[in-house]
Formats: structure tokens, C-alpha cells, sequence
């Protein structure tokens, strides 16, 4: 054995030991690299459990991050509610309570995107975390699509030892959810 190369299942230095996947490359690590789901990627980090679980090489995930694009399309901001604003009026995030409120609601968007599932086969109906409806996704004229809703994945932005990235031209919680 050559100098300085390390006993058979010992691995490298700083790589750990065949099977351990303590230096993988997570989703909490990519998930700001690509700019176009930049917004996203800040919403996210300001939801504890969701970074948890994105650092997570335990729970594979599937994000269907939303392009910068859709989110600023949207008639309120991820945490802002209709009927909050109907019921408490243009204060309704101003306090403590309006921050809970307001955290709870980027909470609920941030987890409306992302699937406990990676890899997700095509067809297979999954439930996005903190919802009870199904969602799944084909194959149409050769793009994939997210169901229901008809919400077209851009692209498969990244690929991590705890799931993927699926960049979205809309936001799901309006199309899926």
C-alpha cells in the first residue's frame, strides 16, 4: 500500500468511512447556489424545521422550489392571508401575534413544496408535508409536470445524497394545493 493511503474501509481524511455519509453534499448545502430560486431558498431558511430537514441525510426530500419569477407574481406575500387581512384588517401581522401568524404562513408555503419522497417515481401520489393532498407527477410532451394543476418543472436544478431540487415555473401551493 502506497504511502499515506489510508487501510482499506478507513477512507480518506475528512471523507469519512465507505457508508458514512457525514460529509455528503446536502440540500441545506445547494439550496441558495442557484439564483433564479433565490427567494425561495431565503423563505426556507427562515423555517426551522424545514432546515432540519433539508440537513437531514435521513429524510430524502424533493423541493419544488419556485422560480423568483412566481413568487413575485403572487397577489400576497407567502406570509400574508387573505382572510387574515379580511378579519384583523392591514395590521393583522403588526406584534407578536402578527409575527406567529406570519411565521405560521411561510411555514405552511415553504412545506406546500416540499415532498417527503427522493427519489419520487413518476405516478406516485405523495402528500407534501404539513398537507393531506395528493400530489404526483408525469410525463407530458416530454416535460414533467406536476398533478394537479398541470405545474411545469423547469428543470432538476440539483441532485444530493437527500433528495433533489425541482425547479418550478409556478409556486404549488396555488396549482397543487
Amino acid at each position: 500500500m502506497p504511502p499515506g493511503t489510508p487501510p482499506p474501509g478507513q477512507g480518506s481524511p475528512g471523507q469519512g468511512t465507505p457508508g458514512d455519509r457525514s460529509n455528503a453534499v446536502r440540500l441545506s448545502d445547494v439550496m441558495g447556489r442557484d439564483r433564479s430560486i433565490n427567494m425561495f431558498a431565503g423563505f426556507a431558511r427562515d423555517v426551522v424545521s424545514v432546515c432540519d430537514r433539508l440537513d437531514d441525510l435521513a429524510r430524502n426530500t424533493t423541493v419544488l422550489a419556485p422560480l423568483n419569477s412566481a413568487i413575485e407574481k403572487l397577489p400576497l406575500k407567502p406570509w400574508e392571508d387573505a382572510s387574515e387581512y379580511g378579519a384583523l384588517g392591514t395590521e393583522a401581522y403588526e406584534g407578536d401575534d402578527g409575527k406567529e401568524r406570519a411565521q405560521r404562513n411561510l411555514t405552511r408555503f415553504v412545506e406546500a413544496h416540499l415532498v417527503p419522497s427522493s427519489p419520487w417515481p413518476e405516478g406516485r401520489r405523495v402528500k407534501p408535508l404539513g398537507d393531506d393532498k395528493e400530489v404526483w407527477w408525469e410525463m407530458k410532451d416530454g416535460k414533467r409536470v406536476l398533478q394537479p394543476g398541470d405545474l411545469e418543472v423547469a428543470s432538476v436544478g440539483s441532485t444530493v445524497a437527500n433528495g433533489q431540487i425541482w425547479i418550478i415555473k409556478a409556486h404549488a401551493s396555488a396549482a397543487l394545493l
